[in-house]
């Protein structure tokens, strides 16, 4: 098996909803079934990440299949003297391909992509219902250090 890592494009998208349905929170939440792939939101989005030099969704391919995918995010900010913060959002793996270790390959992956744009931090943020992910970020060197809020609208 040989994992590469790739910016999507629009015929991965469908992919990428079938990842991002494929979670036990995810359903919680509603998001239980596959999108529409021609719901005009999810197209919007997608174009807008696309067009935006501070996003990536990034694709994680084993051959033609799509395994995972993430959403880097570079963040400017006047903290860190200001340096940029990459925020990876979004992280997925085919529940048929978890425990293969291709999660902390495309985690070690976009952590390098920060490391070159010359990124000061790494943040990312985990349902607290995902012991299994709060586990595995900290292997990968992560430390629980904040608190974070949401505000659904």
């Amino acid at each position: 098996m040989t994992l590469t890592f790739r910016t999507a494009t629009r015929d991965d998208v469908p992919a990428i909803l079938t990842l991002l349905a494929d979670d036990g929170v995810s359903r919680d939440r509603g998001f239980g079934t596959v999108p529409e792939a021609d719901d005009a939101r999810i197209w919007a989005a997608f174009e807008a990440i696309d067009a935006d030099d501070r996003n990536e969704l990034i694709v994680a391919s084993d051959g033609a299949e799509v395994v995972g995918t993430c959403q880097l995010t570079y963040i400017p900010g006047l903290t860190r003297n200001g340096g940029e913060r990459l925020l990876i959002e979004a992280v997925r793996i085919s529940s048929a391909r978890r425990g293969q270790g291709l999660g902390g390959e495309l985690i070690r992956w976009a952590v390098e992509q920060g490391r070159a744009r010359g990124c000061t931090m790494v943040q990312l943020t985990s349902d607290k219902k995902r012991a299994d992910a709060h586990r595995f970020y900290t292997k990968l060197g992560f430390a629980a250090s904040h608190e974070g809020f949401k505000l659904a609208l």
